[in-house]
């Protein structure tokens, strides 16, 4: 009879990382399948430099978030990247519609 400890398989296992968690069961994954994986998700590596005190409070954030500072940095320049491009666009489309009722204007007059 085993004297194991016995852990649930459940959602909240994963979750409150009982499961999951243990680095002696991680392996490191094969080069052609992180490559795949890099390839799929679109990534590409980069370098930046960056103010230690910005990286210092990325790692505070992520310590809070539960997640590591390199994707909660990701996360942020995604947001931050789309959140720009959408201003630019609706800046282009009220200038758009502003040079068109300037014209309609000018012919009406």
């Amino acid at each position: 009879m085993s004297t194991a400890k016995k852990i649930p398989g459940t959602e909240t296992a994963w979750d409150d990382r009982t499961l999951g968690a243990s680095e002696e069961h991680a392996a490191l994954a094969p080069q052609d399948l992180q490559q795949q994986v890099e390839e799929t998700l679109a990534m590409q590596m980069i370098s930046i430099r960056l103010p230690k005190h910005i990286i210092t409070l990325f790692k505070a954030l992520a310590q809070i978030e539960g997640i590591g500072y390199q994707p909660l940095m990701r996360e942020a320049l995604t947001r931050f990247a789309e959140g720009e491009a959408r201003h630019v666009v609706m800046q282009m489309a009220r200038e758009d519609k502003q040079q068109r009722k300037e014209r309609t204007s000018k012919k009406a007059a």
